[in-house]
């Protein structure tokens, strides 16, 4: 039998969290992975000098797509954003890790998903060719009435299912997919870069990319903290058109 709920009152936020928590990644580390292919064990030294003399080669490697040196680094992040995010997230799966907290094994707090004024509400145009437009006044607030009164119901009928004695892996499958989740995301920097270029919109991106606002929220703020420990990649990132190499 469950445990008993707890009496929370449901809350809406429409902004996501992006935290640092641990990283070893650096621009040195692309200059030891690269320069082995010629000096051998001799390579470690570049741990030791500014990477800033030989930006050059960074930005080499990133303009004719030599990947694999941007590999050796590792940055692990806390993400709290809607379910919805974390389905459209975890289609990245090649240079990623990712653990998410458990329904089956705690019970859910009652935070969801509200569209900020600022959010773009209106969709206009044909698939693979559309954009959005704010909303009116009248959009704006029917949405979040209506997702706020959604969510108060769905989240009574968990609780009473929880109450009753339903295990909790059951009792979730009435929660809406604008339920705050939190999980873990490891990667390194190339997979970094492949998830950027295709869930952020950029002036320097060869390629157009039509993300979600809200995964391209989150992709902003871990680019971010990406930016501050490998500036000189980051750079070259942006200079070669923000193609992954």
């Amino acid at each position: 039998m469950s445990d008993t709920p707890t009496e929370t009152k449901p809350s809406f936020r429409s902004d996501v969290t992006v935290e640092l928590v641990k990283h070893a990644a650096g621009d040195s580390d692309v200059l030891w992975a690269a320069r082995v292919s010629t000096a051998g064990e001799h390579s470690l030294e570049e741990l030791t000098k500014d990477p800033e003399r030989s930006k050059g080669l960074i930005n080499f490697l990133m303009r004719d797509r030599h990947g694999s040196p941007f590999e050796h680094n590792s940055m692990t992040f806390f993400i709290s954003a809607p379910i919805f995010v974390f389905r459209e997230f975890m289609r990245h799966r090649v240079g990623w890790s990712y653990n998410e907290e458990s329904g089956r094994y705690r019970e859910l707090q009652p935070v969801f998903y509200v569209p900020g004024e600022d959010r773009k509400l209106v969709q206009q145009g044909r698939p693979g060719k559309y954009e959005f437009v704010a909303g009116s006044e009248a959009q704006q607030a029917l949405t979040e009435r209506t997702l706020e009164n959604a969510y108060v119901q769905a989240y009574e009928a968990y609780q009473e299912m929880l109450a009753a004695g339903v295990a909790r892996e059951v009792a979730r499958a009435a929660l809406p997919v604008g339920l705050f989740s939190s999980m873990y995301a490891t990667c390194n920097a190339r997979s970094l870069m492949h998830f950027l270029g295709l869930r952020t919109q950029h002036e320097q991106a060869k390629v157009p990319s039509f993300p979600q606002r809200e995964i391209e929220m989150v992709g902003e703020r871990m680019e971010e903290h990406w930016a501050k420990l490998m500036p000189l990649t980051h750079a070259a990132f942006n200079m070669n058109g923000r193609v992954a190499p």
